[in-house]
């Protein structure tokens, strides 16, 4: 296993796109000059596979993918798809070590969370967020192109979230549940108290809140992520950023809505 320092080679531009998203599983594909990557691999290898192929990226072409933590929706297929493919992981130490039978054979780069490091042409900043694992992050991906970020699976939107976020070109945002849904659905009242806590997951109006902070005239893409197919559903998520995005005047960023059953356009 090897650490990772170093700094960054200016590469061209950033390409990204939802690839699954949702609580039945979840990955994010991002492209620049010289980089091929997928932050988590959420399905099976074959329907990852798949659905690149649908984005018109062949599998093969992957160099690395990243994980942000442990949870099965986010780590299904990462070892089967780093040994076919022979690309490494990009993984937390912690993370890793929760994870070391799924990575049995597989190349494994450790990262320190909160500490940025360069892979290829990209600046990639983990930093921390809250969320009922050992260490999930949610990731910057810096290019001479600007900055992409991707922050699910968050409790609570920290003030260290709001910052990291704030510079970003293309956001992938966490907009889980309605709060009435939640509350007044079927689920068991531990997993209602387990996804409203402070290491759960954000609801549409905690998401409206936070992305009104991250608003700025750089903003380009939007896209709205991990939506919960029994808790929510996108009129909902869509409704509350419009709150937000149709207020605005520094900015009018592309928006699209992930879903679980087939990826979204190559933006």
């Amino acid at each position: 296993m090897r650490i990772l320092r170093g700094e960054i080679e200016r590469g061209e531009l950033v390409r990204l796109c939802l690839l699954a998203s949702g609580s039945k599983g979840n990955s994010v594909y991002l492209e620049s000059g010289e980089s091929r990557l997928l932050i988590d691999a959420g399905l099976s290898a074959r329907e990852l596979t798949e659905r690149l192929a649908l984005v018109g990226v062949e599998a093969t072409t992957l160099n690395a993918i990243l994980v942000t933590h442990e949870h099965t929706d986010h780590i299904r297929s990462v070892g089967t798809l780093a040994r076919r493919l022979k690309i490494p992981v990009l993984v937390s130490y912690p993370t890793a070590r929760q994870i070391a039978p799924l990575l049995t054979k597989c190349e494994v780069l450790e990262f320190e969370t909160g500490h940025s490091f360069a892979f290829r042409d990209l600046l990639i900043d983990p930093f921390p967020i809250t969320h009922d694992t050992v260490d999930p992050v949610g990731f910057l991906m810096e290019s001479r192109e600007g900055i992409a970020g991707c922050a699910t699976d968050l409790g609570v939107a920290t003030r260290l979230v709001q910052e990291k976020l704030k510079r970003c070109r293309s956001l992938v945002l966490e907009f889980n549940h309605d709060e009435e849904l939640l509350i007044n659905g079927h689920y068991p009242w531990h997993l209602k108290q387990r996804i409203k806590s402070r290491h759960g997951h954000l609801s549409n109006t905690e998401s409206r809140t936070l992305l009104a902070e991250l608003l700025h005239d750089g903003l380009e893409s939007l896209f709205i992520a991990h939506l919960s197919e029994v808790n929510n559903h996108p009129d909902l998520a869509l409704r509350e950023a419009r709150i937000v995005l149709d207020a605005a005047t520094c900015c009018a960023p592309r928006l699209t809505i992930g879903r679980q059953d087939q990826p979204t356009a190559l933006f």
